[in-house]
C-alpha cells in the first residue's frame, strides 16, 4: 500500500501559550476525528506530530490513521524553525519509503507548518539543507498564525505561505476544517487520480489568506506605484506612475486604506529601460491604484487594462484587442470587484 505522509510541525514556543496552543490541540483532535470517517483518508492516511520551541521533539512518529491519537502539546521556550525543519528531515530520513525496482514508494509527503512568530535560531543550514534535498519532493503549508511572522523568512522555503489573521476559536474551528478538507481532497486525489500534488481546499468563508511573499519586500519604494505597461498599437513601453495617498473615513484619516492616486503615464524606451533593470517586482491590488491614464503612445483612452496574462496594455474604442504581451485576443469585460494582485516596480 502507498502510504499518504501528512507530518504537522508545530510551534509551541511561550507566545503559543494559552488559547493557541488549547486551540492547536482542540483542532488536532477534530482533525483525526474527521479523518477517520473518510475511506480515502483511512486507506491512505499516515500522521506524525513534531513539536519546537527552543528545541525540537517528535510528539508522534509517523502512524497509521486509524491508530493515532493526538499527543498533549507541551510549551517551551524559543522559536527554533531551523530545528524542527532539521527534526522533520531526519523524521522522513526514517520514516519516509522510497520507490524500488520492487516497490513504489510513497505519496509526496504533506507538511502543515503552523507558527506564530519569527525563529530565534540560525536556521541557514537547515534551510539550505531542505532546500537542496527535499522541498522538491514535499508539499510544505506553511500557516502564520496571526500576523507577527516575517512572510520572507517562510517564502525561503515554501511558496504556500498562509496567514491566519484572526485568531478567535471559531476563526480556529474553521481553519483545522480547512485543513482536514484539505488532506481528504489530497487522499482522494492520489487514490483515484494518482497524482500526489497537495490539493488544497478553497479558503472561502474563513479568515485565512494565500500570501505572496512579493507584496512583503522590504525594499518597495512605497512612495510610489508604477506599473509597467505596453501599447496595443505601437508596441512601444510606458510607465504609469501611481503617488500614494490616503482614504479619508470621516474625520479621520486611515492608514490602514493607503492607496496611490494617478500621476500620470509616460513612455519609455523598450531596449533601455529593460537594460536598466533588475526584472525584480511586487505586486499590488487594483483596488489601491485610483485613476486611469489614457495610453501615453497612440491616445487609446484606457491605458491600464489588465489581461488574462497579468500584464497590462492599453484599449480603445475596437471591440476585438489583442494583449501585446501575450497576443491573446478578446473583448473588454468588468473587473474583479475584489480586484486583482498585478506587477508594480520596485520604485
Amino acid at each position: 500500500m502507498r502510504r499518504l505522509p501528512i507530518y504537522f510541525l508545530v510551534d509551541v514556543s511561550e507566545s503559543m501559550v494559552g488559547t493557541p496552543v488549547e486551540q492547536v490541540q482542540e483542532g488536532m483532535r477534530a482533525i483525526i476525528q474527521d479523518l477517520r470517517v473518510d475511506p480515502y483518508a483511512l486507506e491512505t492516511v499516515f500522521v506524525s506530530i513534531i513539536a519546537f520551541a527552543g528545541k525540537a521533539k517528535e510528539l508522534s512518529p509517523l502512524t497509521e490513521l486509524y491508530k493515532f491519537y493526538p499527543p498533549v502539546f507541551p510549551i517551551g521556550g524559543g522559536t527554533s524553525l531551523g530545528k524542527g525543519l532539521e527534526c522533520l528531515m531526519d523524521n522522513m530520513d526514517r520514516s519516509i519509503q522510497k520507490t524500488t525496482a520492487e516497490q513504489k514508494g510513497d505519496w509526496k509527503p504533506i507538511i502543515f507548518l503552523f507558527t506564530d512568530g519569527n525563529p530565534t535560531d540560525d536556521y541557514s543550514a537547515a534551510f539550505r539543507r531542505w532546500n537542496e534535498r527535499y522541498r522538491r519532493h514535499c508539499n510544505l503549508v506553511a500557516i502564520s498564525i496571526g500576523d507577527n511572522v516575517n512572510v520572507l523568512t517562510l517564502a525561503q522555503i515554501t511558496d504556500d505561505i498562509l496567514l491566519l489573521k484572526e485568531t478567535d476559536p471559531e476563526s480556529f474551528r474553521k481553519f483545522f476544517k480547512w485543513v482536514t478538507a484539505s488532506i481528504k481532497t489530497s487522499s482522494m486525489s492520489v487514490s483515484e487520480q494518482n497524482s500526489d500534488e497537495i490539493k488544497l481546499a478553497s479558503t472561502a468563508g474563513i479568515n485565512l489568506e494565500k500570501v505572496d511573499p512579493r507584496e512583503y519586500r522590504g525594499n518597495v519604494d512605497e512612495n510610489f506605484a508604477v506599473i509597467h505597461g505596453r501599447c496595443q498599437n505601437t508596441g512601444r513601453d510606458y510607465l504609469i506612475k501611481y503617488a500614494r495617498h490616503h482614504y479619508n473615513s470621516g474625520a479621520c484619516e486611515v492608514s490602514e486604506y493607503a492607496g496611490f492616486r494617478l500621476v500620470g503615464a509616460f513612455p519609455v524606451d523598450n531596449a533601455t529601460y529593460a537594460s536598466l533593470s533588475d526584472g525584480n517586482q511586487a505586486v499590488i491590488n487594483t483596488r489601491r491604484l485610483n485613476g486611469v491614464p489614457t495610453c501615453p503612445c497612440c491616445g487609446n483612452q484606457l491605458g491600464a487594462v489588465v489581461c488574462e496574462c497579468g500584464k497590462v496594455f492599453c484599449v480603445g474604442e475596437s471591440v476585438k484587442n489583442k494583449c501585446p504581451w501575450c497576443g491573446l485576443e478578446g473583448t473588454l469585460g468588468s473587473g474583479d470587484p475584489d480586484g486583482m494582485n498585478i506587477a508594480r516596480g520596485l520604485g
